[in-house]
């Protein structure tokens, strides 16, 4: 309870308070202890501390009991019982409900928390899908296309379709931003899938949270108590350990630097954090590591509950100022192992043993050591806590929904909005695109109808002169066979009068011939009677000389008969 202008959390064995200061609640802290050991109620004192001196404080409700801090507790006699013993009595101490803000991602058992694909980062996004390497930077590598366009990536089907119109066109940006493959493509889309059936799809949209509702007062400055019902949020681990880790970091990034403070701004319970670190990348870790060192600076305090400090890694550990050790079981060796590594931990008590009192604390004892006014640690204290002042245990559901109605929250994220985002654009783009594709198509089978018709337009003109060229061909060769008629006509008609000419002259010729012959028939006639006479007389001559009369007679015959036809 806040008590003196102090979170007094309980008392040790000698009845001397052990608290807190508020100027040093900022420095982290850690709640550890196995099941049923307490922690639950030191979150409540702790929630209820500082509501009281008007801190807002985030807290993960895991098993539903955190939300009974909106109701005042109850008496009875064990209760009585406590107050006696702690000697509440004259301290204020009194049954009273805190103001409570109940909030829900799936939005059923409290005001609808959401968030934006873009504010979640493709850093944790990558772990919440479980993405290796490669598909975590080819998530990367998407986030950063869609910035450079300007597209709004707030729900899961705005990172589907931006995966979509990446993957079909990928050769157009691995110039720009390297290759990337479709099929690594196809398995983030995969992954998403799975999200969205984890409860994504309610978890990314608008109106996403502004983390600035959690600076809240309720009735007389007390600071609001956020309670993030994880009941089945819890069910899956890597959402619930994402989630929380993303709202530590808008934290860290919207807040100013305001360095060290009377009070912490606000106070951040992670409950089951162990969850956050398992199989955690080395990337993400860092990024861990770097809010809790910087945040301090913001104003906020984180105060991480496990169930054994172990679960936490060195880094972070060593930023935990403020602890809270409820009890540890060591049933093996490397249980053992891990108490007296929580042990060592603590500035160390003479008045007892730390790793003895770990191991034999009860419920609702805890070894704490918290910041000193000079900022160290102090020595180790087996304290017992103080009961809550409000409610144990869960509320029921008229409960809860009277709480959520009542929220000044509710009617701000009831109701979910679907902004124009990269989904609308790339479906525009698409229908742009198919539409200009169609348009293309056409104006293609416009363009072949064109040539079609100028090839078939083409083709009869080709056919047309051809016909021509036939026609022309045709009318050249009536034409030469005309010409070769007429000039075979012409030929014989002069060879016909040449040879009409020729017969003419062969006429005369023959005239003169037989004018001629017959002048010389009569002259050969004469010569030729007397030159046969002569010549028979001589053959005759001849003949009598070679055969007597027969040769005489036969020369005159030869000779007369030669003579006679030339007549």
């Amino acid at each position: 309870m806040y008590n003196d202008s102090k979170v007094w959390l309980g008392v040790n064995d000698a009845g001397e308070k052990i608290c807190l200061l508020p100027k040093m609640a900022n420095r982290h802290g850690l709640v550890a202890g196995a099941t049923g050991t307490g922690k639950t109620v030191t979150l409540k004192v702790l929630a209820e501390s500082f509501s009281d001196m008007g801190v807002p404080v985030f807290i993960a409700d895991v098993k539903g009991d955190i939300a009974g801090l909106a109701d005042a507790g109850s008496d009875s006699e064990d209760m009585q019982k406590r107050i006696e013993r702690f000697g509440l009595a004259d301290t204020g101490f009194g049954f009273r409900g805190y103001p409570v803000t109940l909030w829900d991602i799936y939005g059923e058992k409290g005001v609808t928390l959401r968030t934006t694909i873009s504010e979640m980062g493709p850093l944790l996004l990558a772990r919440l899908m479980e993405l290796n390497d490669l598909q975590a930077d080819i998530l990367s590598i998407v986030f950063k296309i869609a910035d450079d366009s300007g597209l709004l990536l707030l729900d899961t089907k705005d990172l589907k379709s931006m995966l979509n119109y990446v993957s079909d066109h990928c050769k157009e940006f691995e110039a720009q931003y390297g290759k990337m493959s479709p099929q690594s493509i196809a398995a983030i889309v995969r992954a998403l899938v799975a999200l969205e059936v984890a409860g994504g799809d309610k978890f990314f949209g608008e109106p996403a949270l502004n983390i600035m509702d959690f600076f809240s007062f309720g009735d007389m400055g007390k600071g609001m108590i956020n309670v993030l019902d994880s009941s089945s949020l819890i069910n899956n681990s890597k959402l619930y350990s994402t989630f929380l880790l993303y709202l530590l970091s808008e934290l860290f990034e919207r807040l100013p630097e305001v360095g060290d403070m009377d009070k912490p701004k606000m106070v951040f319970f992670f409950d089951e954090a162990h969850l956050l670190f398992n199989d955690a990348p080395k990337a993400l870790l860092e990024k861990i590591e770097q809010v809790v060192k910087l945040i301090r600076s913001k104003g906020v305090g984180v105060y991480f509950c496990t169930q054994n400090p172990r679960d936490i890694p060195d880094g972070v550990l060593a930023q935990l100022g403020n602890k809270v050790e409820h009890a540890l079981h060591a049933y093996t060796p490397a249980d053992q192992k891990a108490v007296k590594a929580a042990a060592d931990s603590f500035r160390a008590n003479p008045a007892f043993d730390t790793y003895d009192t770990i191991l034999s604390l009860g419920t609702g004892e805890a070894v704490i050591s918290f910041l000193g006014e000079d900022g160290t640690p102090g020595v180790a204290e087996k304290t017992y806590i103080l009961p809550p002042q409000s409610k144990f245990g869960a509320i029921d559901d008229g409960r809860r929904d009277t709480l959520i109605k009542s929220s000044i929250c509710y009617s701000k994220y009831f109701e979910s909005v679907d902004p124009d985002s990269a989904y609308e654009f790339l479906v525009r783009r698409g229908i742009e695109e198919a539409e200009a594709a169609e348009k293309l198509r056409l104006e293609v089978e416009a363009e072949k109808q064109r040539a079609k018709e100028e090839a078939e337009a083409e083709k009869e003109r080709l056919k047309e002169e051809k016909a021509s060229e036939r026609q022309r061909e045709r009318e050249e060769k009536a034409a030469a066979a005309e010409a070769a008629r007429a000039e075979r006509e012409a030929q014989r008609k002069a060879e016909a009068e040449a040879k009409a000419a020729q017969r003419e002259q062969d006429k005369k010729d023959a005239e003169k011939r037989r004018a001629a012959k017959a002048v010389g028939n009569a002259v050969t006639g004469t010569v030729g009677r007397e030159v046969g006479k002569t010549v028979g007389k001589q053959f005759g001559k001849f003949g009598q000389t070679l055969g007597g009369n027969v040769g005489a007679s036969l020369g005159r015959g030869i000779f007369s008969t030669l003579f006679s036809s030339k007549k």
